[in-house]
């Protein structure tokens, strides 16, 4: 599967194409993980006639377009576009690709538009049959931004070039299998060179969305009239007049997963500017909590943990009882917070915890979870060992406190595998065989209750080489 989804970016606008090596030069293996790599670069761009556009060129014997700017105007089709294009073989014409490239660049039957910025990215293994630099130079003199992926040796003069300047930030040398190195850092660059200069949205929530625009006016020149209304619903228009020292604006109080058509009217008695548009739609509500994470468990104590946490939600109830039984306590927790440490608990007890969101709206929604509290004195203590010879240890303790179902008794060697030992609660010694002479093994014990594990103890301990005196030397972990 291709890789999965990145933050959305809606403010950049321009056409990108692909020069793609589809000669016989290029395995098979090769040709699907630099498709992998396009789509990853591209995925987070909006596309439409307003955003992003992108099309493929094949370099093969003869260049060919797999399709026009325009034809997909979504993710899924621009996704599908790119899982569907398939490999041409042939010999690596460069040359005869860009110069086609230069044609469909620019070109309305290629669905091309003419004032916006060009990008064209060649993946390439670093070799071509024909003559590059003239039809490239053409190509940047044209104004359009070269980025070059070399997969291959290549000829680092030659591509430097041709590609846009500097090279360091236009040009790459990346094997095929790391190619993702490289797709955040390349994406920005492409960002730099088509970052929208109009109105767009950013910080889009279920609720809200924060507009920028380029700046037009000045406090003393003019002033702003914004204009927003659900797309369903056109006749219920807001307006919000704002001064010409503003570049951006916060709009809130939207519903969820609906569209908004947005206009902003500059007003200046000294040139004309046009109104700049753009249409947003907002997030689905977050529901929250969907996670409940119960952590830190004592005998008294134990932390409560949920996720996510909107700004739509002002309060959060935090309500814990034992299991079973009916009496139950309430925390209060600010609408910011995602977490609270419930405390005064009862040791080796099954508390139930429900917390619920309190939405600005008055809506609830609540989720719940089971915690369990430690035995009081739930540990190992007293950790001994006694050299038995033939490689061979005893590891004793004294009896942790409660109820102990058993112990666990862990042995991570210095060579060799690490063993895991499981005993009856009345035992409380173990030996330890093929620990080699001169090595240092880390030991642990760990009591196990009903609910939960206790708190274990592990030493550090040193196997006597032969030539020493038998014995034996343990350490505490630093």
């Amino acid at each position: 599967p291709l890789p999965g989804a990145q933050p959305s970016i809606s403010n950049a606008e321009g056409d990108i194409l692909f020069l793609l090596d589809s000669s016989g030069s290029v395995s098979y293996y090769e040709f699907s993980k630099v498709k992998e790599f396009m789509w990853d670069l591209v995925q987070p761009f909006s596309f439409g006639p307003k955003d992003v556009q992108t099309s493929i060129i094949h370099i093969s014997t003869t260049p060919t377009m797999e399709f026009p700017f325009d034809r997909y105007q979504s993710c899924d089709g621009v996704e599908q576009a790119i899982r569907d294009t398939r490999q041409l073989m042939g010999d690596t014409n460069t040359g005869q690709a860009l110069s086609y490239a230069k044609e469909k660049f620019f070109s309305n039957e290629a669905g091309a538009r003419p004032e916006v910025p060009k990008v064209l990215v060649w993946v390439t293994d670093g070799f071509s049959t024909d003559d590059i630099s003239e039809p490239m130079q053409l190509l940047k003199d044209m104004g359009v931004t070269v980025f070059i992926v070399s997969t291959g040796r290549g000829n680092y003069l030659e591509l430097s070039a041709a590609a846009s300047q500097p090279p360091e930030k236009h040009l790459h040398f990346v094997d095929v299998d790391d190619l993702p190195i490289i797709t955040e850092e390349l994406r920005d660059a492409m960002l730099d060179v088509i970052q929208a200069n109009r109105l767009h949205a950013v910080d889009i929530t279920s609720s809200s969305f924060h507009l920028v625009w380029p700046e037009l006016l000045s406090q003393e020149t003019g002033y702003y009239s914004l204009e927003y209304a659900p797309t369903n619903n056109l006749a219920g228009k807001r307006t919000t007049q704002l001064s010409g020292a503003h570049t951006s604006f916060t709009v809130s109080n939207l519903t969820p997963e609906t569209t908004y058509e947005v206009a902003l009217v500059p007003e200046s008695n000294v040139h004309y500017f046009p109104p700049q548009t753009t249409r947003v739609t907002t997030l689905a509500e977050e529901i929250t909590p969907a996670q409940l994470l119960i952590s830190e468990s004592s005998p008294h104590s134990f932390q409560v943990s949920w996720a996510p946490t909107p700004d739509s939600v002002a309060a959060y109830q935090v309500l814990y009882g034992p299991l079973p039984g009916a009496s139950a306590q309430l925390l209060e927790v600010d609408g910011k917070r995602n977490s609270t440490v419930v405390e005064n608990l009862a040791p080796n007890t099954t508390y139930l915890v429900t917390v619920t969101a309190i939405y600005r709206s008055g809506k609830e929604k609540s989720l719940s979870a089971k915690a369990c509290t430690q035995e009081e004195g739930s540990k190992v203590r007293h950790l001994r060992f006694e050299d038995m010879g033939s490689n061979t240890l005893k590891a004793s303790w004294d009896a942790a406190d409660g109820k102990v179902l058993g112990y666990r008794v862990r042995c991570r060697r210095q060579t060799g595998p690490s063993s895991l030992i499981s005993v009856s609660p009345q035992i409380h010694s173990v030996l330890l065989t093929d620990l080699p002479s001169g090595t240092t093994n880390k030991v642990c014990v760990k009591p196990m209750y009903k609910n939960q594990a206790g708190k274990g103890l592990c030493r550090m301990v040193r196997m006597q080489p032969a030539t020493e005196a038998r014995g034996y030397r343990h350490r505490q972990r630093a």
